[in-house]
């Protein structure tokens, strides 16, 4: 048996689990939000961070990885790993995973990607669409188990120019991060 997983947020960087095979691509039809609360992470509860989730969008290219699990052992310790870690994502979807903006043939079907869904009654930490202004306020100002919010975003915005892609929502908001700790630093 074959696992597939894909990362879109912090798994680029830090899987967590032994895999088989990395290949880079993307999906269709999603585009990367930083709509979703952290309070297990990159926040607290009472004072949540933001991390990225999926929204639906036609004609959008999600870029991100896909890791290949091989061996039932290894499926179920990265399961059981990925179950903890992506706990406040309260969806999963089986989605087609390509490596070449024009094919029509998936590299992968079914990849395994975990979604937190805007469905404040499933996900009480859907947090959704705010101006780049406050989401940035609100990175700058959460820090979680994991380590300050500006950090997760920061390796966001590296792991995907690695990978070749600009991701305009990651780096517009990496961008407001800077100029607003350059003020506050200058202020200071």
């Amino acid at each position: 048996m074959v696992l597939w997983v894909f990362g879109y947020g912090s798994l680029i960087w830090k899987s967590g689990f032994d895999y088989k095979e990395r290949l880079v691509g993307f999906i269709r039809g999603y585009r990367r939000v930083f709509y979703q609360g952290s309070t297990d992470h990159r926040g607290t509860p009472s004072h949540p961070g933001r991390t990225v989730t999926l929204e639906p969008h036609d004609g959008e290219l999600c870029w991100g990885v896909a890791y290949k699990v091989s061996g039932e052992e290894n499926e179920q310790i990265a399961l059981s790993y990925l179950e903890v870690r992506e706990k406040q994502y309260d969806d999963k979807a089986y989605l087609d995973f390509y490596t070449d903006p024009s094919s029509s043939v998936p590299a992968v079907r079914g990849v395994l990607v975990y979604i937190a869904s805007p469905d404040k009654r499933l996900n009480k930490n859907y947090l959704g669409l705010a101006s780049l202004e406050e989401i940035a306020n609100q990175i700058i100002s959460s820090q979680g188990p994991s380590g300050p919010n500006r950090d997760y975003l920061f390796e966001l915005e590296s792991a995907l120019l690695q990978l070749g892609c600009k991701d305009a929502h990651v780096m517009d908001l990496a961008a407001i991060v800077r100029e607003i700790l350059s003020k506050k630093e200058t202020n200071s």
